[in-house]
């Protein structure tokens, strides 16, 4: 049976990316509105309510609106950062325990993990929940992404006429949205300190967890987390737990899109530090290929359709 999809917010770089996943399915319908009615509240409305899914692709406000919006059985997959720690919403990220693909599967309300969450909580939260790294450490992470993670108005600086920006550090105010999303999910004891950043390169990210083990109370060794890690995404057909670390690890300009996540974990010769490294397409198991990954889960179809491995 072909399923309704309708998505709130289709122009903007998330729900373009949805919408090419998924125009070619035939086991879902596209609704649009057109361009005068897609800001009519009345008519969102109406779609929100007479499609079987929606996903918001919305700024944290507009989408918290959206949500009240519904009073029918449509499942709501938000890919904004608005319902990530909400009560009555469940986190998408499906690898993240045993129980969560299955909490999605019957779920009404889905909140898509953000980007950079994404990468560290792919490679601390298993760790924590498996006591081989402690809830109580003041966590760090650092990270880089493509510009098009800023929607249009980072896209127009990083590619306006005459711009100079190569590198761009932000967050600085410590007060990031995305750390009670790292902090709940993770199960961590402090805030982990966020410090993000942004390249000139359009798509890609990488994620970095420094760990001194040797000053960590019961941290287990880098090669047991390693190996704690490939259990754990053993048969994920997105994530992929690499025992060995290149030299280097590159965010390139021209980088197709893929939906898969990459992680690693390397190590000082004598096993007193660690980093953890996760490697992703912010728009992709960061943002739409997430989103998309989610829906399939929901509508009990081929976890991997249409999706880039």
């Amino acid at each position: 049976m072909t399923q309704t999809i309708f998505i709130d917010g289709a122009v903007g770089t998330t729900g373009l990316e949805i919408r090419e996943r998924l125009e070619t399915r035939r086991e879902f319908r596209l609704m649009f509105l057109d361009e005068e009615r897609r800001k009519d509240k009345a008519a969102r409305r109406e779609a929100l309510n007479d499609a079987d899914f929606a996903i918001l692709c919305l700024p944290d406000d507009a989408a918290r609106e959206a949500a009240a919006m519904v009073t029918s059985a449509t499942r709501i997959i938000d890919a904004s950062s608005a319902h990530r720690v909400a009560e009555g919403w469940t986190y998408g990220f499906p690898e993240l325990n045993s129980a969560q693909r299955e909490k999605i599967a019957s779920a009404q309300f889905v909140s898509n993990p953000g980007c950079y969450p994404t990468g560290f909580l792919a490679l601390v939260a298993p760790l924590v929940a498996q006591g081989l790294l402690p809830a109580d450490w003041p966590y760090s992470v650092h990270a880089v992404s493509g510009y098009s993670g800023g929607g249009k108005t980072l896209i127009e600086r990083f590619e306006g006429e005459g711009t100079d920006i190569a590198f761009r550090a932000y967050g600085l105010d410590l007060g990031h949205k995305h750390i009670p999303e790292m902090q709940k999910h993770a199960g961590l004891a402090h805030p982990p300190v966020f410090a993000p950043s942004v390249v000139h390169a359009y798509r890609g990210m990488l994620a970095e967890i420094p760990l001194p083990i040797g000053a960590m109370k019961g941290a287990a060794s880098p090669e047991k987390c390693c190996a704690a890690l490939m259990q754990h995404y053993s048969g994920s057909p997105f994530v992929k737990v690499h025992d060995e670390t290149p030299a280097e690890l590159l965010v390139k300009q021209g980088t197709p899109p893929r939906d898969g996540l990459d992680l690693y974990v390397s190590a000082s010769a004598d096993g007193e530090q660690a980093r953890l490294i996760a490697t992703l397409d912010n728009l992709g198991k960061g943002a739409s290929g997430a989103a998309v990954q989610n829906l399939n889960i929901m509508a009990g179809l081929e976890e991997t359709a249409g999706l880039r491995r």
